[in-house]
């Protein structure tokens, strides 16, 4: 009997049914071609920052001439699974994945990695205990989140002295960048500022609108903060308008820090609204590929690739407006 991708799914579906849990795996081999169809299964496309990532990884793919499966979670961790399975039973060579939710989407890696097909997790990554980096999937690529927000702990404590009440915006619950960047701010605030408080942390989901709204509430239940500290340029840009409705200036009256590096958020540091935004490169295509076709030819992939970034604050947010996504 022939065994296919839809066999394979079938049969982690019947294992699953009886609990039985699957050992750690070994990653796929790809083969090397000229040419491969590959996945790309983004989270959502509502903010500068993944159409940037998204217009990068198809430009790559249509300047190496590789067939680009494309799908849009709509920021539904459940769609993007589906997403992953469609993508396998289309018979795709490899998977580009940003995943949406740790959990849910190391599940969708199992599937594929059982069905032959290497993944390689990008700019979001995987619940470590569910799938491993170069056991399940291939790797992981993006920014050290953690670093993030320890630089943005740091320059807000020097920034201040020390001293301030602290609304913090958190990203999409349960995904990698919110965890890891509530840990790294919120342990260098405790470990460096024994002034500084956090007043309230609450989920703003990425998002400018719903970042906008939680700031509107926090404000006005905590009067006193004098600090905003938002886990992307998104919802810190919302920060500012709610403080703007509140009667309040952005830069002056409250300090509002961010991560992303996005255009709208470097011209608000040149505006004197936002202090500063730690860098989270969005283009992954050239180096996404690449890692795509070293595997195939047989290069060792190191589980775990750290990209660099910049930091912006009113010293050079404005040199970087030109080239900013």
């Amino acid at each position: 009997m022939l065994i296919t991708r839809r066999h394979v799914l079938i049969g982690t579906a019947g294992a699953a049914a009886f609990g039985i849990v699957p050992a750690f795996g070994q990653v796929p081999p790809l083969k090397k071609k000229d040419h491969y169809k590959v996945g790309f299964a983004q989270t959502e496309s509502n903010n500068p920052w993944r159409l940037a990532q998204t217009a990068s990884m198809k430009d790559e793919a249509a300047k190496r001439g590789d067939q680009l499966v494309y799908t849009d979670a709509a920021g539904s961790a459940a769609k993007q699974v589906a997403d992953v399975n469609s993508m396998i039973a289309q018979g795709v060579d490899f998977i580009f994945l940003a995943p949406r939710e740790e959990k849910p989407l190391a599940t969708a890696v199992l599937n594929a990695r059982r069905a032959g097909i290497p993944v390689l997790a990008i700019d979001r990554d995987l619940d470590q205990a569910i799938a491993k980096r170069g056991q399940d999937y291939l790797a992981f690529i993006g920014s050290n989140f953690i670093q993030e927000g320890q630089r943005v702990g740091d320059w807000t404590i020097a920034k201040t002295g020390g001293k301030g009440k602290i609304i913090e915006l958190e990203g999409t619950i349960g995904s990698s960048p919110a965890n890891d960047r509530k840990k790294g701010f919120d342990d260098t605030i405790k470990a460096k500022a024994p002034d500084m408080v956090i007043l309230a942390s609450q989920s703003g989901d990425f998002a400018r609108d719903k970042g906008r709204q939680v700031a509107e509430t926090l404000l006005q239940a905590h009067p006193d903060a004098t600090i905003v500290y938002a886990h992307n340029d998104e919802m810190a840009l919302g920060a500012i308008a709610a403080i703007e409705a509140a009667g309040k200036v952005p830069g002056k009256d409250i300090l509002v820090v961010s991560i992303d590096g996005e255009k709208d958020a470097l011209q608000a540091i040149v505006d004197g609204k936002l202090g500063c935004s730690c860098e989270c490169n969005p283009r992954f295509g050239p180096a996404a590929f690449d890692i795509l076709y070293k595997y195939a030819a047989g290069e060792t992939i190191p589980p775990s690739i750290i990209n660099p970034d910049h930091f912006y604050d009113a010293s050079n947010a404005a040199a970087a407006l030109p080239t900013a996504y």
